[in-house]
């Protein structure tokens, strides 16, 4: 589900800045109606007073919650159907060959290619939020996100080679950064901290997220299978184009506070930003020029940028002086359940690399005689998603202070996502179209069970052990791990091998439990270093 849930955890005290809530990102909807109680007219004006200044948006026209809410459901549902849509055939279209209609590269390079690119949508995520506080605010964010994501679809589209393929996909990483990084902000201005239907409007936001991934895979693949690459990569921009278009008229219906810009950077800096920007640019195009950035070692440059910012921001919180020796205890704390996120990521990020491979190689896709498109392989995860968050939400709910902490979540998540690799095995170094479609929706039913264990509660924890004074730094901490999970699951797959995979899924779902298990063994003392944050 590449991250689905990172992009919908609203902001807490209701501003456009990016930052997170204190909460499960997926939570139940409320359900409950107050009943109406006869009131005095002078009482019952009182309280629509109070209701407009609370800060909420009391229209209950889309589904009971406000109408502006529709409009940016339909953008995030256009960018998850255009982005997932894309990302179902990127692989196969750079390793198919010319004559397949794709672009012959070595098939170790693509999927280098395609963790990098991943790592490079959640480093932009942080570029994304930094725009949104300091230049133009979330709404305006986003809104110009999605015209880059647009442009980026149609340079896939109608863009010859490898460079429609550079270009379609920096302007889609960077697009799809800043719309996800400010999505969430701009529907948390929808609500004031108290409104109680907080939770089901973000239930329903990602219902569109999950709904667009879905679909995406289904169309683009359908199109690719029928009429090529090209007509999936304009699917993609056409769904793009359709969410704009919608958003483009509901926008103005949006809150003043989605276009507040809660950190203005000064007129005066304002020109050193832009020279470090440029001069950033310049060295990027030497480098590629001078060939030390190549497609080869793409994934392994953005593992290791990623891991410097990582170790910049990790030590500029500790060692700040501004914070607390308890504030400080808990960034320690945090960096536990940082180092299993990352190896998370980095197996479940590889449903859009070996999985796609396995997919075409050894999955035996026959549907009573049809032959079922690869990357609808990639529509299964959304379905079970959509499914198992509510149940899990509720589970969570009923058990209240009884339910696994943090740690011992993301143990489990680690484990069973290790189990998931496993269960490869019965049918790996099998003959081509040897394993039967029920075997990898049992696989992915387990990738989703994991999923729910460490993804939903990852953001909560993390607000709730950033210091007040880096809260957004350790956000961009959590979107980190993302990123270098996703970049090692590019480079990860370079190893994958489909005439001896036992090896693979054997090793990396080993490593995977075993880490799992070190997070649960150090419970007690990582609880202790996070002071009462469970």
């Amino acid at each position: 589900m590449d991250g689905r849930y990172q992009g919908f955890q609203d902001d807490e005290h209701g501003s456009a800045s990016g930052r997170l809530p204190e909460q499960d990102p997926v939570g139940p909807p409320d359900g409950a109606v107050a009943a109406a109680t006869p009131v005095s007219a002078a009482a019952a004006s009182a309280a629509t007073s109070l209701a407009a200044d609370d800060g909420s948006d009391h229209d209950t026209r889309f589904f009971g919650q406000p109408w502006a809410l529709a409009h940016i459901f339909g953008v995030e549902m256009w960018e998850r159907f255009s982005f997932y849509g894309m990302q179902g055939i990127l692989l196969i279209y750079m390793y198919y060959s010319v004559a397949e209609g794709g672009l012959g590269i070595d098939q170790a390079t693509a999927t280098g290619i395609v963790g990098a690119y991943g790592g490079t949508v959640y480093l932009s995520t942080i570029l994304g939020a930094w725009v949104a506080d300091r230049l133009l605010g979330s709404e305006r964010v986003l809104f110009f996100s999605a015209w880059v994501i647009m442009a980026g679809h149609i340079a896939l589209a109608l863009l010859p080679n490898v460079w429609g393929l550079g270009v379609g996909l920096v302007l889609v990483a960077v697009g799809s950064g800043g719309l996800k990084a400010n999505a969430t902000a701009v529907v948390g201005t929808l609500y004031s901290p108290k409104d109680a239907r907080r939770d089901a409007g973000f239930s329903l936001f990602y219902l569109g997220i999950n709904l667009g991934a879905f679909l995406g895979p289904i169309v683009t693949g359908a199109l690719q299978s029928s009429l090529g690459f090209h007509w999936g990569f304009a699917a993609a921009a056409v769904g793009m184009a359709l969410g704009l278009i919608q958003y483009s008229f509901g926008r103005k219906q949006l809150p003043a506070a989605s276009r507040v810009i809660a950190n203005p950077l000064p007129a005066n800096r304002r020109g050193l930003m832009i020279g470090i920007a440029a001069a950033g640019l310049v060295v990027i195009v030497v480098l590629v020029l001078t060939g030390v950035i190549r497609a080869d070692n793409l994934a392994g440059v953005v593992i290791l940028v990623t891991l410097a910012a990582a170790i910049a921001y990790f030590a500029v919180i500790i060692g700040s002086r501004h914070i607390s020796g308890d504030a400080r205890s808990r960034v320690i704390g945090f960096i536990p359940l940082f180092i299993v996120n990352v190896g998370f990521w980095s197996l479940y990020q590889q449903q859009f690399t070996v999985l796609t491979i396995y997919s075409d190689e050894r999955l035996n896709r026959m549907i009573f005689g049809w032959e079922m498109p690869i990357p609808w392989v990639n529509s299964i995860n959304p379905i079970f998603v959509i499914i198992l968050s509510g149940v899990f939400a509720v589970i969570w709910t009923k058990l209240g202070d009884r339910a696994p902490s943090a740690p011992v979540k993301f143990s489990l998540g680690a484990m069973i996502m290790g189990l998931a690799f496993l269960l490869f095995l019965p049918w790996a170094n099998g003959a081509p179209n040897s394993t039967p479609l029920l075997a990898i929706v049992l696989i992915l039913f387990v990738f989703t069970v994991a999923e729910l264990f460490i993804s939903p509660p990852g953001l909560s924890v993390t607000t709730k052990l950033a210091p007040e004074r880096f809260h957004t730094q350790m956000v961009a901490l959590y979107f980190l791990s993302i990123a270098l999970g996703t970049a090692i699951a590019g480079w990860l797959a370079q190893f994958y091998d489909p005439k001896n995979e036992i090896p693979y899924f054997t090793i990396l779902g080993g490593i995977a439990i075993v880490l799992g298990l070190a997070l649960l063994a150090a419970v007690k003392p990582v609880l202790k270093l996070m002071r009462g944050v469970r």
